[in-house]
């Protein structure tokens, strides 16, 4: 994997919101892999706080937690990324 693939993915699994499954179909890493991925990148306490928060009530890093209505991996106020540069609304 590339520095900025490992990048993304530690920001993805960062995010509360983003689920493992969304991981796993961008990169093909399963919720044990990412969590070794992030072990090994992150200082222990990071790691540390990172896990207390996916396994708290708060992240829905996993698609049976979250509401059945969400169906989309990002907001739809995000903006597009394209060809390197960011769209204007």
């Amino acid at each position: 994997m590339t520095v900025e693939e490992i990048d993304r993915i530690i920001e993805m699994a960062w995010e509360d919101r983003t689920p493992f499954e969304a991981i796993h179909f961008q990169f093909g890493l399963l919720e044990k892999e990412v969590i070794a991925l992030m072990r090994k990148e992150l200082k222990r306490s990071s790691f540390k706080l990172w896990r207390k928060r996916v396994n708290s009530g708060v992240s829905q890093k996993h698609l049976f937690k979250r509401n059945q209505d969400i169906t989309r991996f990002k907001c739809t106020l995000q903006k597009q990324i394209t060809l390197n540069k960011i769209s204007k609304r």
